[in-house]
């Protein structure tokens, strides 16, 4: 069956030069953008509660943006003044660039991993007698727990925000031949904003292993599936797909 209509479970690029864009010039789909999920940030008050005082750590380990924003707005929040010799350890150069928006780099003690939260060993491991903080989600991958304890280190898990299912009520009669999901997350949230959902020609894209057995787990039918050796992006997995389904159409 020919797809004419996306919806990909996320917000809407803002660089001009998105894959989405180009996949939909192509293809001459119609592709739209909604947050199945949005992040609300946690109070300082309940930061608190977790029996959390800033002034207690020496590093802190940002995962994502998500962190970055969150972590400076409770410190303001609780009117810490944020010391110069803060050591600050990136995930990623994307999320050490982004850091920048809060700190002046070249006074700073940054330092940044290759990707995934594992590349950041070496370097936690060379300054072992830190006081780590980890500012994070309150649905925290299993990875980072894992290695700040195989790494021996003094380690503090707090949750400065939270990710919460968006309202789609208004989606309610809208179909679509695609729905794309990035998250587990974003699979529950389709269930609890509809509970009778029912797929029957909707195709369903999803992008990690967890989202897929999420959607498996809803009983759900999974028919584009990234990252693969072939199509390592959503867009990819998506353009395959489409190539492929719409010359069959054409050729009925």
């Amino acid at each position: 069956m020919k797809v004419k209509t996306i919806l990909v479970s996320q917000p809407e690029p803002k660089v001009e030069n998105s894959p989405y864009f180009e996949l939909q010039q192509k293809h001459k789909v119609k592709i739209d953008f909604r947050p199945f999920i949005h992040v609300e940030g946690v109070s300082a008050k309940d930061v608190r509660q977790q029996k959390i005082d800033l002034n207690n750590f020496t590093a802190i380990i940002l995962t994502s943006k998500n962190s970055i924003d969150h972590f400076f707005r409770v410190a303001e929040e609780m009117r810490y003044k944020i010391p110069e010799d803060l050591k600050y350890f990136c995930q990623s150069e994307a999320i050490a660039f982004y850091l920048q928006k809060y700190v002046i780099y070249r006074k700073r003690k940054i330092y940044v991993g290759q990707k995934d939260f594992a590349d950041l060993s070496p370097l936690i491991k060379k300054y072992k007698d830190e006081k780590f903080l980890l500012p994070a989600s309150d649905q925290l991958n299993a990875d980072a727990p894992q290695t700040l304890n195989n790494l021996k280190v003094n380690w503090t898990q707090a949750t400065f925000y939270k990710t919460v299912m968006s309202d789609l009520s208004d989606l309610a009669d809208v179909y679509y031949d695609v729905l794309a999901f990035f998250s587990p997350t974003g699979i529950k949230s389709l269930f609890m904003n509809f509970p009778d959902f029912e797929q029957n020609n909707t195709r369903i894209a999803v992008f990690g292993s967890t989202t897929q057995k999420e959607a498996l787990d809803h009983g759900l039918r999974v028919d584009i599936m990234a990252p693969s050796p072939e199509a390592p992006s959503m867009t990819m997995a998506l353009e395959k797909y489409i190539a492929k389904a719409n010359k069959e159409d054409k050729g009925k």
